[in-house]
């Protein structure tokens, strides 16, 4: 059950865990759901990134094809 050269400390009177494991399951659990709203977050700012770049290859192709008309009319 323990790691061989750790052994169970008898607790002192007076004296408590740092953290009971509800306690410690708790922060787990908001430390998760902060993560995955900042996952969540992360995510909607690449998928906008992504059509933003979408958007600027498209404008791209659409006046690429003119400039060369511009150069050759000069």
């Amino acid at each position: 059950m323990y790691p061989q050269g750790r052994h169970p400390v008898p607790l002192q009177p007076g004296q408590s865990f740092k953290f009971t494991v509800l306690e410690t399951l708790d922060r787990i659990k908001e430390e998760f759901q902060f993560l995955q709203a900042q996952y969540h977050s992360l995510k909607l700012e690449c998928e906008k990134l992504a059509s933003e770049k979408t958007e600027m290859q498209r404008h791209y192709i659409m006046v690429s094809p003119i400039k060369p008309l511009l150069g050759a009319a000069l």
